[in-house]
């Protein structure tokens, strides 16, 4: 997956300090490689067609023994259980629901983490990538919510997702500050200077 070097992180960190020269709100970026191991999807997937493989031997024009079936299953197990946790082919046997509902927990999680439920006026948000999963969210806190709707962050978290998806994962962190930046200013301008939370990005 698309991994960011110091200057990028940099970058991005210095587009969240002149986005908060403008608005009382804190951002955060969180950029996790995925948002679970998946480990059980695969040997799921192993332990299932394992024991659907005797069915196949019922085609064959030979007997075979039950303790050849019995290592039959074993190996089939065994293969599956390693070929499917290659990154490639893992990512597509795993269901879109549970890829969603991981990330958008770890997003929550972050959320809380980071602190951004602790800042003086309840101003600040969050804005989450998991790339494996191509997984965009944007959590703002009260302060932030009761101005600007979830509907008018849609926009910016469909540019995001685009961008993920074909691995510019920078560009899209830097158009996504400067979006939000462009909401914030509006719906939350400055009235203080301050800077509750740091503004470099989180790597998980």
């Amino acid at each position: 997956m698309t991994l960011l070097t110091e200057n990028e992180l940099h970058r991005v960190s210095e587009a969240i300090r002149v986005v908060e020269q403008k608005t009382d709100a804190e951002l955060v970026t969180v950029l996790a490689t995925r948002a679970d191991n998946y480990s059980y999807i695969p040997t799921m997937w192993a332990a299932m067609l394992a024991l659907l493989s005797p069915s196949l031997v019922s085609i064959l024009p030979f007997w075979v023994e039950m303790n050849e079936i019995m290592l039959l299953q074993l190996g089939v197990f065994i293969v599956l259980a390693v070929l499917l946790r290659w990154q490639p082919i893992l990512v597509r046997i795993i269901p879109g629901q549970v890829k969603t509902w991981r990330a958008s927990n770890l997003a929550r999680r972050q959320f809380l983490e980071n602190n951004l439920h602790h800042t003086q006026s309840e101003v600040g948000v969050l804005i989450f990538v998991s790339e494996i999963e191509h997984y965009v969210e944007i959590i703002a806190d009260r302060g932030v919510s009761k101005h600007i709707a979830d509907a008018e962050w849609a926009a910016i978290v469909s540019t995001m997702t685009e961008k993920v998806a074909k691995g510019e994962t920078l560009q899209g962190f830097l158009g996504c500050v400067e979006a939000c930046g462009v909401l914030l200013e509006q719906h939350v301008p400055l009235t203080s200077a301050k800077d509750e939370l740091p503004n470099h990005m989180v790597v998980i």
